[in-house]
């Protein structure tokens, strides 16, 4: 199934999936859990709940574990956060989009660049060999912004009620996570 088929019914879904949350977890985690151990999981899947909102989790749920990242650079830094520029192919769904900026309460700016990371090493190699004074400069130059979005402050309040739900999944499972680590082996 090809990613528009998939996400177009998770647009019905809610916000907050009907009581479903998603542990994004699938190869660990590094921030801010430094646990290898650390598993994907769905909490509070019932019968009611369709692929729809399985899909819709899962974008809810990655969206919240990018939020824990800002919220330790909010803290740790003790940097504001005032806008986060999004490219590349998730950039291309208006949900995720709106997911993001409604979850990280902080508005979102769609870019023209289809490769962030790779164009960003190409503006890094060009400030390197003289084609622009600073990375600033460069930016300036070539990268443009397509589409803005700011957080909706219903949709914002229901996250982050949500999050303060997600961020007690972790170390509720911990220990599950860590004792299926060791029956991983085992048929």
């Amino acid at each position: 199934m090809d990613y528009d088929r998939l996400l177009e019914p998770a647009e019905a879904v809610p916000e907050g999936c009907e009581g479903l949350l998603f542990l994004p977890y699938l190869s660990g985690e590094r921030t801010p859990h430094p646990d290898p151990l650390a598993r994907g999981a769905f909490v509070g899947l019932t019968g009611r709940h369709t692929l729809a909102h399985l899909t819709r989790s899962v974008l809810e749920g990655v969206a919240f574990g990018l939020r824990d990242s800002f919220e330790l650079i909010r803290s740790d830094a003790n940097i504001e956060i005032k806008e986060v520029r999004l490219s590349g192919g998730g950039a291309q769904s208006p949900l995720w989009r709106q997911i993001l900026t409604d979850v990280l309460n902080t508005d979102l700016a769609v870019v023209n660049v289809t490769e962030g990371a790779a164009f960003g090493a190409a503006l890094l190699a060009g400030v390197g060999i003289g084609a622009w004074p600073d990375v600033n400069a460069a930016c300036r130059s070539v990268v443009e912004t397509t589409q803005r979005y700011h957080p909706r402050p219903e949709s914002a309040s229901r996250y982050e009620l949500q999050y303060e739900q997600y961020r007690q999944l972790y170390p509720a499972l911990k220990y599950v996570f860590h004792r299926l680590e060791g029956q991983a082996g085992e048929s």
